[in-house]
Order: structure tokens, then sequence, then C-alpha cells
């Protein structure tokens, strides 16, 4: 038999709120970056893509996912970040209504390269030779 507390519990099922928690932190953080907020000198002038931040179901962590303009200085930028990562968490308890603000943690963002890759890939001779004969034979 089931216990009352397994038949209200959310285990099984993913809930929004993480989802919408990542998200006001995503705009927090783009806000923080754009009005230069933070003390390092190495993220001091510098346009940074946060792109996803993902909230881990308990609230405690989250990870921010981040592309620097043209791609440049991408791990120099990532270990600032990991450095600043405190003083970031503090300027997102200021803005954010939480009890506690999840800890942050940042990744580069490689789905850029990715889509670059499928790109080339989908232009080059090979594929487009295949994709126009499959074209021509649903005709």
């Amino acid at each position: 038999m089931a216990k009352l507390h397994d038949l209200f519990s959310k285990k099984g099922s993913t809930s929004q709120r993480p989802l919408r928690i990542g998200e006001e932190i995503r705009h927090i953080l783009a806000d923080i970056f754009i009005r230069g907020e933070c003390r390092s000198p190495e993220l001091f002038d510098i346009t940074i893509s946060i792109s996803e931040v993902r909230v881990a179901p308990d609230m405690k962590n989250a990870t921010a996912f981040f592309m620097p303009l043209a791609g440049q200085n991408k791990e120099k930028i990532l270990a600032a970040l990991k450095d600043s990562a405190p003083e970031i968490r503090h300027h997102i308890s200021k803005r954010i209504k939480l009890r506690h603000t999840p800890k942050i943690h940042f990744k580069l963002d490689e789905s850029f390269d990715v889509a670059e890759k499928i790109e080339t890939l989908l232009k080059s001779p090979e594929v487009a030779r295949d994709l126009e004969k499959d074209i021509k034979e649903s005709e």
C-alpha cells in the first residue's frame, strides 16, 4: 500500500517551477552583465550571451550556459565567471524572491558549435545531392 506522502509527492513528474526560476535567473544574469555590476576586471566591458539557465529540481544548484560575443576568450571568461560566482549569486539574491538562492555554475554553451557543424554538413555537396534526389523521387 502506498504511503500518504508518496501519493502527493511529485517525484515522477517534472515541475514548472525550476523552469520559471531558471528563466528569471537568466534575465537577471543578462541584466547584471549589461550593467557591468561584477567587480571582476575580466568581466568588465565584455558582451556575454546567456542562452539558458537550468535549475535543479531541489532548487539548490543552477547551471548557466553562456557564450561570449564572437566566441573569443572563452576559457578566460569561464574562469572569471567561476571566480565571480559568489558575487553574482549575491546580486541575484537581491532581485529574486526565494528562500535560498541557488548556487550558480557556469558552462560554455556548445549548442552554437553544434548548430554550425550541422549547417556545414547540410551544405556539403554530398548531402545536397542526396536531398535533391529525395525531392525528385517524392514528386
